[in-house]
């Protein structure tokens, strides 16, 4: 439930987290009550990016970095529809944002989409308490929604967890669309939107790709229907353990031998499709700053995570699979967790994190001309 409500800023409202912990401030964009799971994010700019990011559906985002909102909110860096986040929460909010491109103001952003947020409290406690006690529910609540905190709390637990939740339908185009190669086509690629940024079929078409982004409801026989020198499955929501249908489309992939990159979402089903397990992170890994180490020719790239569920595949060994031997090709230099796959014996590989660079760095951009070497080499 939200209310559009200006002046927002002097209303008091509440988080509460599920094990009863309260933060008191004020309302920051729309004023009501929200649900969802509580994770932080370590990058200090790009907040447009991750607003609109469909991975982010049903998440609370916790903003570590302490002044948000200063760039204002333009019309050319989102990345989806519409902003996906349940809630917002930041420290200081920018009182006059100071930028070229900038058209509005984040909290009026906010407020115009719905999104109910809190300002004025201590983020860095609320993170420190979620590195220790890990991501869990939360509300937030403002205005009316406010009542005793028992009462709150109460709600706070009978909301939804993550873990156990299928998401991706919920956040993915309904209806087929083609985003065209820039300039000469060389290559037609059928992406199953799981979640899909903007920016990813954007940078495909830079390299001369047409990409058909696909619902994610896609059957085998509508990703062949047009004809793909490649395959893409994108980022998304969720929990991987429930993605048994776009599991079993890539195995079908996988059987003909076409040309595969997955990313993030992506990079879980990958692993599920070759037998692999998933897991859920204790909080996640979220942000622009994350170290990886591409252990194919030991680079240590700075790249962009949201992810809060990692593959469970040996890092030490390479591992027998249906569709022949697999490796981990990236890994996490935080915490040795699963950043990449890859096939020797077929053309596919995977990435956890984001190599759109939107927003993040470009460190990763290789990874699309990875992918468009594989099709270079399958129809060689």
């Amino acid at each position: 439930m939200t209310t559009s409500t200006r002046g927002a800023a002097k209303t008091p409202a509440v988080l509460v987290l599920e094990d009863g912990r309260i933060f008191r401030g004020r309302a920051y964009g729309a004023v009501g009550e929200t649900f969802g799971e509580a994770v932080f994010s370590t990058g200090m700019t790009g907040y447009q990016e991750t607003l609109t990011d469909p991975s982010y559906h049903r998440q609370v985002v916790v903003m570590t970095a302490p002044h948000v909102g200063n760039t204002g909110v333009n019309d050319e860096d989102m990345e989806s529809r519409k902003i996906w986040v349940s809630g917002y929460v930041v420290r200081d909010p920018a009182r006059v944002p100071s930028n070229w491109r900038s058209r509005r103001t984040l909290d009026e952003e906010l407020d115009a989409q719905g999104v109910v947020g809190i300002s004025g409290i201590d983020t860095r406690a609320l993170t420190r308490h979620l590195r220790e006690r890990g991501a869990m529910r939360v509300g937030i609540f403002s205005g009316e929604a406010v009542r005793e905190d028992s009462a709150l709390l109460a709600r706070v637990q009978e909301a939804p967890q993550m873990k156990g939740a299928n998401l991706s339908a919920e956040v993915a185009t309904t209806e087929p669309y083609v985003v065209p190669a820039i300039g000469e086509k060389k290559y037609t690629v059928a992406a199953v939107d799981l979640g899909i940024k903007g920016m990813t079929p954007h940078r495909m078409a830079e390299r001369g790709i047409e990409v058909h982004v696909l619902p994610a409801t896609a059957t085998v026989e509508d990703v062949y229907a047009v004809n793909p020198d490649g395959v893409f499955f994108s980022n998304g929501p969720g929990d991987p353990a429930t993605a048994d249908h776009p599991v079993s489309v890539m195995r079908g992939v996988l059987e003909r031998g076409t040309p595969l990159f997955g990313i993030c979402f992506g990079n879980q089903i990958l692993g599920r499709a070759l037998g692999f397990g998933t897991f859920k992170l204790k909080y996640g890994h979220r942000g622009i700053n994350q170290p990886v180490q591409d252990r194919t020719t030991g680079k240590v790239e700075v790249t962009a995570h949201n992810h809060g569920f990692a593959v469970d595949a040996p890092l030490d060994k390479v591992s027998e699979t249906p569709f022949g031997r697999a490796e981990v090709s990236h890994v996490c230099l935080n915490d040795n967790v699963v950043e990449g796959l890859q096939l020797l014996d077929r053309p596919a590989f995977s990435v956890q994190y984001h190599p759109e660079a939107a927003a993040g760095p470009h460190d990763a951009a290789y990874l699309f001309d990875r992918f468009v070497s594989l099709m270079e080499g399958q129809r060689a």
